[in-house]
């Protein structure tokens, strides 16, 4: 916890000290490392590797990293390196690490998150299931008492009702590997009626019936709903809405990709929330975060990541008995 309470000058991050440690109590999850090439990327990594979340595989060119290294002041001659030409070639070789079983996860670097998934989402060469690949952030919002995941802003940009389906499961799914018991999901709109004239308010019904019928498991869904009284129980209150969900939600689902990116930095940027990364639906799980990124923010990317895929290996385990 060092590191993190370090680097925690503002305010305490008392639900992301949950989620790494524990993470810590698992094994340190194999993690290939896309393109380190810079001193954010390379520094997330290696914190990660010192509170006992990962174990890094460094993918890229090596004259770059160990310059990016050297600036540091940090030593990683001990760190195994697979030598890339160039971003697009991280990529790919991490993808393979992946395929040959010598990668439990991939950690984004210095690339383009279009470059990452450009690698993971072929069905010849990647690494896609049968499920939609989305995203999720999970955010320490100061002053809920929660994490806060919403999904998806960074991966899918117009989704269908189809791809809805994946995108609530993934959350949930990580929802409950986080530990969260009681998942609550609110679908999102700009009001919390249906109306026909504006399409989300429509998905987010067939959602929640979806989930009366079995076909999204796990949690309770409501929807539709606005931001304020998904989050709000007075908000909730004020408009007579009488639901599990509503004023309590602890997964927020966005109509679009634009919507959720709009929310979720403004809970960074004015609500001084802090926004851990992950996406979903690979074989792996992917660490995905950004330069802008709080290095509290990054650890807990990672821990999420190691919880992901413990929970993902039990479920495993308990299909094949």
């Amino acid at each position: 916890m060092d590191t993190l309470a370090a680097h925690a000058h503002e305010r305490p991050h008392d639900k992301y000290q949950r989620l790494i440690a524990a993470a810590q109590r698992l094994p340190p999850l194999l993690v290939a490392v896309v393109h380190p090439c810079d001193d954010v990327s390379l520094q997330s990594a290696i914190e990660a590797q010192k509170l006992g979340l990962i174990a890094p595989i460094l993918v890229g060119p090596p004259a770059r990293i160990h310059g990016v290294a050297d600036g540091l002041g940090v030593d990683i001659s001990a760190l195994p390196l697979i030598a890339s030409a160039h971003s697009h070639d991280s990529a790919a070789k991490a993808v393979a690490l992946v395929r040959e079983a010598k990668a439990q996860a991939l950690m984004k670097g210095s690339l383009h998150t279009d470059e990452l998934m450009g690698a993971v989402v072929p069905h010849d060469t990647g690494i896609r299931t049968e499920r939609r690949i989305s995203h999720c952030f999970v955010l320490d919002v100061p002053n809920h008492a929660d994490p806060l995941i919403i999904t998806d802003a960074a991966v899918n940009i117009t989704p269908s009702l189809e791809d809805k389906v994946d995108i609530v499961q993934n959350a949930i799914d990580l929802a409950h590997a986080i530990g969260l018991e009681d998942v609550r999901v609110a679908i999102l709109s700009a009001m919390e009626t249906v109306n026909p004239g504006v399409p989300s308010t429509v998905e987010a019904a067939a959602l929640c019936k979806m989930a009366d019928r079995g076909q999204i498991k796990g949690a309770t869904l409501d929807g539709p709903l606005a931001f304020d009284n998904a989050i709000d129980l007075d908000a909730a209150a004020i408009k007579h809405i009488v639901s599990p969900v509503a004023g309590r939600a602890n997964v927020l689902v966005v109509p679009d990709l634009v919507s959720g990116n709009i929310l979720a930095k403004s809970l960074t940027f004015m609500a001084g929330a802090d926004s851990a990364g992950i996406v979903l639906g690979a074989r792996v799980p992917i660490i995905l975060t950004s330069r802008a990124d709080s290095l509290p923010a990054r650890l807990a990317s990672c821990a999420v990541a190691c919880l992901v895929a413990a929970a993902r290996l039990g479920a495993m385990r308990a299909g094949a008995q």
